[in-house]
């Protein structure tokens, strides 16, 4: 391979690795060092194919990016979906502080008519009303009538306290969720900038690669997905999973299967295109049962089984991190979205890393 093209491969993962290597989400990132200028371009003459241990070291580090990239994205859907939950609830204060201010105002006008009716009274005593009053009966009927009314305006008094108490709680409840509604946005726009860059540096070290070259990258991929998928089946798991689908089950495969062919698009949840979790969230969703939106809260919420109990519908969580999601189909086969340039296909379901199963309900 020509001394050229091999440096500029070398320079372009070179590149990758320093933007990799970034802390937890909201902390700064470290720079990457200058890209080195090739003395041989792509394309040129004298510039030989890349070895297959090259294009290796390329395919781990694309993959390296697409799972950060992925990783990025379940925190920019759980942003979304928190800023979308506070929205609303906003919102419904809001309504809240409106009916309160309306009924305080009520509570004000009928105190005051209260307290109008008991300044015509004269403000005397009873014992006085008493001596006044030619009959005594109808006296203490009034009596009764005014102590029924001290009754209602103590209840007035306190009510317009509790009306008043309520709007002030209401209020403070809307500043929080408004700064956590701001915080949320924050995360999700830290999220997008995490993804835009790894979906760059991915598409910045392919677009080293002359034509051939990525055909040879491209088999490189099916080879290891089919590396893992065999040694997985090796493990005689097929053997265990016997399960049958559910109604709801056949639903949601049915569903996910039907987008077959549709683009990855991170943050997506169709009906043109998806990212993992918007495939399999919606294909839940069109079965008739409401599941978190992202792979990692799928992972933390539904409840766990063990692998060889999965049936059709089940999803299965990848990587350590939880930041990859497909739907077992049956026969050692799962439908997912797999990552950005690639669409929704069928894949096997040990051809990555099996963090474990989680099954949605059914019921």
């Amino acid at each position: 391979m020509a001394r050229g093209k091999r440096g500029l491969i070398a320079a372009a993962v070179t590149v990758v690795c320093a933007v990799t290597v970034l802390a937890a989400p909201g902390t700064a990132f470290a720079a990457p060092a200058p890209t080195p200028t090739p003395s041989t371009t792509p394309g040129t003459p004298g510039s030989a194919p890349a070895t297959n241990e090259e294009l290796e070291a390329v395919r781990e580090q694309l993959d390296t990016l697409y799972r950060e990239a992925a990783s990025a994205t379940d925190a920019y859907n759980a942003a979304e979906e928190k800023a979308e939950h506070q929205s609303a609830e906003i919102v419904a204060l809001a309504k809240r502080i409106t009916e309160g201010r309306e009924k305080l105002a009520e509570l004000r006008r009928r105190a005051g008519a209260a307290a109008a009716a008991q300044y015509r009274t004269g403000g005397l005593p009873p014992e006085a009303h008493l001596m006044l009053s030619d009959d005594p009966g109808e006296f203490l009927d009034g009596t009764g009538r005014v102590r029924q009314g001290e009754r209602a305006t103590r209840h007035l008094l306190a009510e317009m306290t509790r009306t008043q108490q309520d709007l002030e709680q209401y209020a403070r409840d809307a500043s929080t969720q408004w700064k956590k509604l701001e915080a949320n946005r924050k995360a999700k726009a830290a999220a997008q900038k995490q993804i835009e860059k790894r979906i760059a540096a991915a598409e910045k070290l392919e677009s080293q690669l002359e034509k051939e070259e990525k055909e040879r990258l491209a088999r490189l991929e099916r080879e290891a997905a089919q590396r893992a998928q065999n040694a997985w089946l090796g493990s005689g798991i097929l053997d265990e999973l016997d399960g049958a689908a559910t109604a709801g089950g056949k639903k949601a495969v049915s569903f996910a299967t039907g987008q077959i062919g549709k683009p990855y698009e991170w943050g997506a949840e169709g009906p043109k295109a998806y990212d993992c979790s918007g495939l399999t969230s919606q294909a839940w969703a069109a079965a008739g049962s409401a599941i978190p939106r992202t792979s990692q809260e799928q992972w933390k919420q539904l409840r766990r089984v063990p692998v060889e109990d999965m049936r059709p519908g089940d999803l299965i969580i990848y990587f350590d991190d939880a930041s990859h999601v497909g739907m077992y189909v049956g026969d050692g086969a799962m439908v997912h979205a797999p990552r950005p340039g690639r669409t929704i296909t069928i894949a096997g379901a040990g051809s990555m890393p099996i963090l474990g199963v989680v099954r949605p309900a059914t019921g």
